[in-house]
């Protein structure tokens, strides 16, 4: 499962809030909602989060093998 969980940490650790995503980094609140609730965002959307808060990929999203997963 992949969740955005390391984003919200790395945001605390900037000093930025979500309004300032909204406001100042011109970030839709749809896609706030989305990263909120763990639903696909698209490349160029980490793409643009990394450039934006000048961090690597794996400070916005963590990967964690589901359970049900046999491979």
């Amino acid at each position: 499962m992949i969740t955005y969980r390391p984003l919200w940490e790395t945001l605390r650790k900037k000093h930025i809030t979500q309004y300032e995503l909204i406001t100042k980094y011109q970030m839709s609140r749809g896609m706030l909602d989305n990263l909120k609730h763990d639903r696909s965002i698209t490349i160029n959307t980490l793409n643009d989060l990394c450039d934006m808060l000048e961090c690597d990929i794996t400070d916005i999203i963590e990967y964690t093998r589901s359970e049900n997963n046999t491979d």
